[in-house]
């Protein structure tokens, strides 16, 4: 895996910058404000989807602030210009999901991704403008799905990895009726400066224990696990090398306004001195391909690849995660040519070392 591809695999659009919770962890800077991406946004990012989607599986994500902020008549206009081949899938928090919005999902084939963090109690942190609990709200929206029939994943967000909460998690999520389930431990990103650092020991047992509770009862796909499942028996099969990509997708991140930010969606809306404001172009005035073929160019770019090789030529867990992600080298380290990072630790190593441990432990005896 070298370089950055020439074609990515989905685009992120960013419909409003406006979110209705205000999460303690979250990493979005502009999200108290209404700004709404213009219809010319979508039919410029659209131009370029649509060849990309005549060739292979494409997906169009709508994703931070809170999408269905920009209402379901705002929305329907944006996903107008995009043609058939497209799929559409939306991050949402569900709060505003009701009938209507699960009608709009219907009409649309629209793709549903709840954000929620296991039960109530492990919700604390989301909560709406008025600093009051969000977890009602987000229940509501949730059972509207599932009175409509409308298959949805789950996000969760864990602040605390350690031994107990992934049998809890487990479990609460295959009462939720979700189809898939991805585990996000806090990062440090963006607005959010909360330290994520967390004993090496708490978090492999937490992923341990997480594999230990979905072999129980597999009902939902979960992502990390099964990804790391594969590459295990990717190395045992002397096949691991072909399981990464052969380069980096470019994770394009097209912003309210057109700017477009790659490989890392958290840095959309910040700047710095030495870096800018980390955008490689504008879908308004040069087309998204066109951004995409120069890539390379963007000063920061060259120092994050640099960082990747870093990663490749001093991490025996480079074959598993592909290196650091750009942002949290940037928001930990405040540059992109570093290596390992709190995220590398918690979400690769320890994911990798729990799975392991857990395969270990449940090794059948010897007769």
């Amino acid at each position: 895996m070298r370089g950055i591809a020439p074609v990515p695999t989905y685009v992120v659009m960013q419909p409003t910058t406006l979110c209705n919770l205000d999460c303690a962890y979250c990493y979005l800077p502009f999200r108290a404000a209404d700004k709404r991406m213009p219809v010319e946004v979508a039919r410029a990012v659209a131009a370029s989807v649509e060849g990309w989607a005549r060739e292979s599986r494409f997906s169009v994500v709508w994703h931070g602030g809170e999408p269905l902020a920009a209402g379901r008549e705002h929305l329907a206009a944006l996903l107008a210009p995009f043609g058939p081949g497209v799929e559409h899938h939306v991050q949402t928090n569900a709060t505003l999901i009701d009938d209507a919005w699960c009608e709009f999902f219907r009409a649309h084939d629209m793709r549903v991704s709840v954000s929620v963090d296991g039960p109530e109690a492990r919700n604390g942190d989301r909560v709406t403008r008025g600093g009051r609990p969000a977890y009602d709200r987000i229940v509501r929206g949730i059972e509207a799905l599932r009175r409509h029939d409308i298959p949805f994943s789950a996000l969760c967000v864990v602040s605390d990895p350690r031994p107990g909460a992934a049998t809890e998690l487990y479990d609460y999520f295959l009462g939720l009726g979700c189809d898939v389930l991805g585990i996000n431990v806090e990062e440090q990103e963006g607005v959010n400066t909360r330290a994520n650092s967390h004993a090496a020991a708490d978090v492999r047992a937490f992923w341990a224990e997480l594999v230990t509770a979905w072999r129980a009862d597999p009902r939902i796909h979960l992502r990390e696990i099964e990804w790391t499942l594969r590459y295990v028996a990717a190395v045992l099969d002397d096949t691991a090398d072909a399981l990464l990509p052969r380069q980096l997708d470019p994770i394009p991140t097209v912003a309210y306004d057109g700017s477009v930010v790659l490989l890392s969606p958290e840095l959309a809306g910040f700047s710095n001195p030495r870096y800018g404001d980390f955008t490689s172009g504008n879908v308004l005035n040069r087309p998204l391909a066109d951004i995409l073929a120069g890539a390379a160019v963007t000063p920061w770019i060259g120092e994050f690849l640099r960082g990747v090789e870093s990663c490749r030529a001093t991490c025996p867990y480079f074959g598993f995660c592909g290196g650091a992600h750009a942002a949290n080298r940037y928001f930990e380290h405040g540059r992109f040519d570093t290596t390992e990072t709190d995220h590398c630790r918690n979400s690769k190593i320890r994911l990798l070392e729990g799975v392991l441990d857990h395969a270990r432990d449940h090794e059948p005896s010897a007769v």
